[in-house]
């Protein structure tokens, strides 16, 4: 079986700084998403899981390649060296280009900052001396410059390449002596043209293309990746604000230059750049209607008055609430802070520039809208049609035996949400004030969160909610809490499958232990699977219970960055209420029948009928490679089970048995590692 390279991985562990990481996510997000998933990954991730499958580009951003080496020299470095041999891709802005070069040269002869070293890497199989320009200071923006550099047309010959433009520096090297390494797959695709203040040898390249085995490295010196919009004039440093203004005057050309760069090294870049969404207002309804208003009743003990106006405001977010009278179609700009809520909002003459920088979306004031007297009509929610989501759930509802009525029948909706998980998880006031089966979706995420290291890409067209599940202490005996994973993932397969009629051939599978596959709809094989899909379970034990938010994520009519199920040639296409109605109602029943009977014989059937492992042989590498064939789930406590293969794959009488959240699989390659 094989997968797609659809993940962008940011290295943010020990050696990246938090502003380096921002920026890189900011710009490459924009101009890579939704094809790809542009996320954050640490040193143990890259050590010890299996990113590389799945990994279009590695990344390794701005900081302090010491701090690189300190956490991946040895086997960190092996896998990211094979990983690029075997085809992969990586890319080095600043320290990460230290870090790729044979050589690292750093202020040699300040004995305060001096770093000198080989490295293991050496995908530029030279050295790379810095400072280029003098000044530099950790952790701070004195020794800033903006920069000229001259592209190389000859060697990015993809998308609209600039003669010249000025790009963020502060700290970089030179590619010492690149012309001459032509000969070793080396292409200069960048130079200084001011005079430096080291020696650089036979030209003066910023950044360099380095031909590795079947894949390919492009280090940087400069920061392209910066955007001027996202730099502080005003902060305390003479002359930045200058360094600034240059640097906002050649925004376009630094972004065709890193969009030529991304060209060159074979990834799909957006031809226009992915705007940053703003939040929109959410909207709070009810199947019956009068349930509105009760459930607001049980939140009245943490609702403030402020100014006339209700607010809760609660660990991780503020909410503002409004009736659907009170408020107009408007821009959420008017709720953005410039630093906090009770400061002067943003006016309507302000930079059009500044609204679309990075945002700290916790610090938004999210505008929440209790329809208390009917339920949201079209206007309202233009991407979201309330009365036949409801409509189906109760349809669906009739059709059941085993469903509560529970699950979705309190709704709460949003065109634009940081993270459905997040919005309940995260805020404990009113997550202990919610019933079991109340529902949060959306039309798009800015901020989804994934199992471990993982993420869920959230463009328009995924479905995407979070259901709460109040699970008692005393159920734990005969349902533990641990199998909501896999009663998450056998209601999206179910629910997919009876969707309606014909509807059950839809090729969809489970894969340990709680991500959903489809069969690729361009094989013709059938033997390639890709990730539509994905499940996460966060719980809190509080008074005898556990408050649990299940979130997932779920390709529905959205071709990026996978595949879709609407690409599966469905009788009719899906439409994301009455999905979402579906799988709800279907979570209702299993959640039901697993409360009574816990994950007996019928689970098991059902599970194993739908997963993809069966039989499947394995290395187990935490193991000493040890084979083992995979041959289910524990009954207890969801652990996969497996048994030890000796000579010739012959069972040894020993059974393993692997923690979901200690182990990933990468069943691609037949692999399960350790994780941290």
């Amino acid at each position: 079986m094989a997968t797609k390279r659809m993940n962008i991985l940011v290295y943010s562990g020990n050696g990246s700084t938090v502003e380096s990481v921002r920026h890189c996510l900011y710009t490459l997000r924009r101009l890579l998403s939704p094809t790809y998933a542009v996320i954050t990954v640490n040193g143990d991730a890259i050590i010890k899981e299996p990113w590389t499958a799945s990994c279009a580009l590695l990344v390794f951003p701005g900081g302090a390649d010491l701090g690189y080496c300190r956490t991946l020299n040895g086997q960190g470095n092996q896998r990211i060296g094979q990983y690029v041999d075997r085809g992969g891709l990586y890319l080095g802005f600043c320290a990460g280009g230290y870090y790729a070069s044979k050589r690292c040269e750093f202020e040699v002869g300040d004995k305060r900052m001096e770093v000198i070293g080989n490295r293991e890497l050496a995908f530029f199989p030279g050295t790379c001396r810095g400072c280029a320009f003098s000044g530099f200071v950790y952790h701070s923006e004195a020794g800033t410059r903006a920069v000229q550099i001259r592209t190389s047309k000859a060697a990015l010959t993809k998308g609209l390449v600039p003669d010249v433009f000025r790009s963020y520096y502060n700290g970089g090297g030179v590619f010492v002596d690149a012309p001459k390494f032509k000969d070793k797959g080396v292409e200069v695709i960048a130079s200084f043209t001011d005079s430096l203040d080291v020696d650089a040898g036979e030209g003066s390249a910023c950044a360099v293309y380095c031909k590795v085995g079947e894949g390919a490295a492009l280090l940087t010196s400069t920061h392209p990746e910066f955007s001027a919009v996202n730099l502080d004039p005003d902060i305390d440093v003479p002359g930045f604000a200058e360094v600034v203004e240059a640097l906002r005057k050649d925004e376009q050309q630094r972004t065709d230059f890193l969009k030529a760069c991304l060209l060159k090294m074979g990834l799909q870049v957006n031809q226009e750049q992915t705007a940053i969404p703003s939040l929109s207002r959410l909207h709070l309804s009810s199947a019956v209607i009068s349930d509105t208003a009760q459930l607001l009743e049980t939140l009245q003990d943490i609702i403030t008055i402020r100014d006339g106006e209700e607010y809760i405001t609660d660990d991780n977010d503020t909410f503002h609430l409004e009736k659907p009278s009170r408020w107009s179609l408007g821009s959420i700009a008017d709720a953005l802070p410039v630093t906090t809520e009770n400061e002067t909002k943003k006016s309507e003459d302000d930079d059009p520039e500044d609204q679309d920088k990075i945002i700290d979306y916790d610090k938004i004031v999210k505008r929440l809208v209790v329809h208390d007297k009917y339920q949201p009509e079209s206007k309202d929610t233009p991407y979201f049609n309330h009365q036949a989501f409801f409509v189906n759930l109760k349809h669906y509802e009739a059709q059941s035996r085993e469903s509560t009525g529970t699950f979705g029948k309190n709704l709460l909706y949003g065109e634009v949400v940081t993270s459905t998980n997040t919005m309940l998880e995260k805020n404990t006031q009113i997550l202990q004030r919610l019933p079991t089966g109340f529902t949060a979706t959306a039309t798009v995420q800015v901020a989804g969160r994934g199992r471990g290291t993982n993420v869920w890409v959230s463009p328009a067209g995924s479905l995407l909610f979070s259901t709460v599940i109040r699970h008692s202490m005393s159920l734990m005996p005969q349902a533990p809490v641990v199998f909501l994973q896999y009663i998450a993932a056998l209601a999206i397969v179910e629910g997919i499958k009876t969707y309606d009629r014909g509807y059950e051939r839809i090729p969809v599978r489970l894969k340990w232990p709680n991500d959903i596959f489809a069969a690729d709809p361009t094989d013709s094989t059938g033997k390639t699977f890709v990730k539509i899909g994905g499940i996460l379970v966060n719980s809190h034990y509080s008074a005898s219970e556990y408050l649990c938010v299940v979130g997932i994520g779920l390709n529905a009519t959205n071709a990026s960055p996978t595949t879709s199920l609407n690409a599966l040639s469905p009788p009719s296409p899906f439409t994301l209420e009455k999905l979402l109605a579906r799988v709800l109602t279907c979570f209702s029943a299993l959640y039901a029948r697993f409360v009574r009977t816990g994950f007996d014989r019928y689970f098991q059937d059902l599970y194993y009928g739908h997963w993809l492992h069966s039989e499947q042989v394995v290395t187990l590498e935490a193991e000493s490679g040890v084979r083992a064939r995979i041959k289910g789930i524990t009954t207890d406590w969801g652990l996969l089970r497996a048994e030890e293969l000796g000579w010739e794959d012959r069972p040894t009488g020993k059974v393993l048995t692997l923690q979901s959240d200690s182990n990933s699989f990468d069943f691609f390659k037949g692999l399960i590692k350790r994780k941290v």
